[in-house]
Parts: C-alpha cells; sequence; structure tokens
C-alpha cells in the first residue's frame, strides 16, 4: 500500500478537528450559524498551523446542505466533492506560482460566473503576499466588492507584506502557534491510530521540535516512525533523528562551565564532535538549555511552560540553583548569536570551544555559586 504522509492523513476535516485556533473555529461557526458571512476573510500566521485546513473546512461549511451549528455535517453531497477534491464552487491558487497581474485578470473575468448547485464560490488564495503589487491592484477591485456568491480567503505567513488597501477589505484572523501540550496529545492519537506504541517523552521532545507546528510535528513523527521500523518510539530514537541533544549531556557541559574547568570542557567537546554531531544543533541545544534554566530559577511554576517529564525536570531545577541569572541570561545570548556563525564555519568545534572558554573567561567571580 502507498504510504501517505501523516499530515495529509490526518488534516483536519471538521472544526472539531482543528487544535489550537478555538477563537477562529468558533467565531467562524457563528457567522455561518447566524447568516453572517462576510466576503474577503486573510487567515496570517506561521507555517503549518492550520489556515489552509481551516479554509478548506470553511468552504465546505458554507455551502454545506445542512450544517450543524455552523458546522459542515461530512455526509451531504457537497461536503464529499470537496473530500475528494471534485468540487468545482472551491478553487485553491498558489499565489507563489500564479502571480501575475494576467492570473488576477483571469480570476475577476471567472468569479462572474455562478456556482453550480451551491450558494457559495470560493476563492483560496494561499501564500497571497507573493502577488505582484499590479496583481494586488487588480485584486483590489473584485475584493473590496465582489458578486454576492464568492467568498475570498487570502491566506499568508507574511501579512507584513500585504498593501494596507487589501488588509482594510478582509475580515483578518490571526492564527496562534500550537501549544507543545496539544501538539503531544495530537500526536498520542495518530499513533494510535496507526498501533504504534512510544513513550510520552518522545512525544513531548517531538512536539517541542515542531515549535508550534502540526505539519513540523507530524513530519518529524513520519521520520521517527521510519527510524523505528515498528519499534517502540523512544526519546533515544527521536533524539538521534533530530540530532539534538539528550538533556544529561547538556547538564554535564553546563556543570563544567559552572565549575570552569577547563581541561574537561575540552574533553567533553571534543567527546561530542567525534560522535559526528551537528555543533550548529548542539549550540542551539546549549542556548534553549541557559533558557530552562533561567525559567526554573525566575519562574513560580516553570514546568508549566517547559513541559518536562518529572526526572528531567528536577535535574534541571537542581542545576539551575547553581547558577545566577546574570550568568544564564549571557550563556543564552552567547550560545543563541553564535549558531548562524557556527553554521558558515570552516572549524566549528574551534569556534564552539573559543566560545564557551571566552564566557568561561568573561563571568565574574560571583556570578557563579560554588558547587
Amino acid at each position: 500500500m502507498e504510504h501517505q504522509a501523516l499530515y495529509r492523513k490526518y488534516r483536519p476535516s471538521s472544526f472539531e478537528d482543528v487544535i489550537g485556533q478555538e477563537h477562529i473555529t468558533q467565531a467562524l461557526k457563528n457567522q455561518i450559524a447566524n447568516g453572517g458571512v462576510g466576503h474577503a476573510y486573510l487567515f496570517t500566521g506561521s507555517r503549518g498551523i492550520g489556515k489552509t485546513s481551516i479554509a478548506r473546512i470553511f468552504a465546505k461549511a458554507v455551502n454545506c446542505h445542512s450544517n450543524r451549528a455552523g458546522s459542515p455535517c461530512g455526509q451531504c453531497e457537497s461536503c464529499k466533492k470537496l473530500e475528494t477534491q471534485n468540487d468545482i464552487n472551491v478553487i485553491e491558487i498558489d499565489a507563489a506560482s500564479n502571480n501575475k497581474v494576467d492570473d488576477i485578470r483571469e480570476l475577476r473575468e471567472k468569479v462572474k460566473f455562478t456556482p453550480v448547485d451551491a450558494k457559495y464560490k470560493v476563492y483560496i488564495i494561499d501564500e497571497v503576499h507573493m502577488l505582484t503589487d499590479s496583481a494586488f491592484n487588480a485584486l483590489l477591485k473584485t475584493l473590496e466588492e465582489p458578486p454576492k456568491h464568492v467568498i475570498f480567503i487570502l491566506a499568508t505567513t507574511e501579512v507584513h507584506k500585504l498593501p494596507a488597501t487589501i488588509l482594510s477589505r478582509c475580515i483578518r484572523f490571526d492564527f496562534r502557534l500550537v501549544s507543545v501540550a496539544e501538539l503531544s496529545a495530537r500526536l498520542a492519537k495518530v499513533l494510535d491510530s496507526e498501533d504504534i506504541s512510544y513513550d510520552d517523552d518522545a512525544l513531548s521532545v517531538i512536539a517541542k521540535a515542531g515549535e508550534g507546528s502540526v505539519r513540523d510535528t507530524l513530519s518529524i513523527a513520519d521520520c521517527v516512525v521510519a527510524y523505528s521500523s515498528g519499534r517502540k518510539i523512544t526519546k533515544d530514537a527521536v533524539l538521534k533523528v533530530l540530532g539534538s541533544t539528550d538533556e544529561t549531556l547538556m547538564v554535564k557541559f553546563f556543570d563544567l562551565m559552572g565549575q570552569r574547568d577547563i581541561g574537561g570542557l575540552l574533553e567533553f567537546i571534543a567527546e561530542v564532535d567525534s560522535t559526528g554531531k551537528n555543533l550548529s544543533i548542539f549550540v542551539k541545544d546549549l542556548s534553549r538549555h541557559a533558557r530552562n534554566l533561567l525559567i526554573c530559577k525566575s519562574c513560580k511554576a516553570p514546568n508549566e511552560i517547559l513541559s518536562l517529564s518529572t526526572d528531567t525536570f528536577e535535574m534541571i531545577k537542581q542545576q539551575s540553583e547553581r547558577f545566577e541569572e546574570k550568568a544564564l541570561i549571557e550563556y543564552m545570548q552567547s550560545f543563541g548569536g553564535a549558531e548562524n556563525e557556527l553554521r558558515y564555519t570552516l572549524s566549528p568545534r574551534l569556534l564552539l570551544e573559543t566560545l564557551a572558554l571566552s564566557i568561561m573567561s568573561g563571568l565574574n567571580s560571583d556570578e557563579t555559586k560554588k558547587n
């Protein structure tokens, strides 16, 4: 059987299936239920958080013959057509490859035609910020006063590139990044459906690597599933696929920094380098670890932010007590600023060694507590 990517296989088909965007799905359901549908919408936010999926669900709902409180029934002929991508009343346009003024002029001619066996014709324009200035100008009049049977949904990851004249004619919805807890729960549901066993720690690492994107999270999970090949998904397997560093190694690195053990630190960096680890990713992990320590030290409920396992959290919490906040802030700034440098240097190990030793020598004697 042909493999289908998890993010495609488990793309939400109803408003209730969408996670992390309740402020948007509820507003859209209310508009549909109350008969107050707008003529132009703008969906903006990071990649992979549901813009196109919600646009398709909305397109399905406005033409659904028996929608339920604004949600599509999924059973009528109109809903089934859209699910099989055979609905001629829903037109998706990729503005990255159809961004010329002639493309928009052609669209303006087509919007005049009424929908077939439906109430609305819905145009979903993805990556709308890629349109040229002349294309935006061509779209403007139609967007301002479209035929009553037409709804425009503009989706973009770079809303700042849109002209103010376009923005002022749309109902705008800003999509949020999805929380680690929500991503972990969705991932668990998907893997359960696929009959794949896993450790909870592994799901948490995958969800964090997804950085708020549902699509990225499921794509990473696809890679981990392929690597595990039928075996239980473990935290070690996820770290190997991501090239990330286990928390225990970062704790050891920071302990050596705090103790100012130059020889031990150089030996540790050599050991990390000998495993073939990408040092650019390693430095990113070090910056993140410094942030975790700072959160543990300064926040009242740190694990509500970090979402770590109990054992890992306790280990990091104990280490945070050995550092002053000022030192941790310097660690974050230094390691975070060196990430791009490491990516392009001819000798990343030398650069990491220099960076670590410079940070150690730059700290005042009272900035790090004695162990």
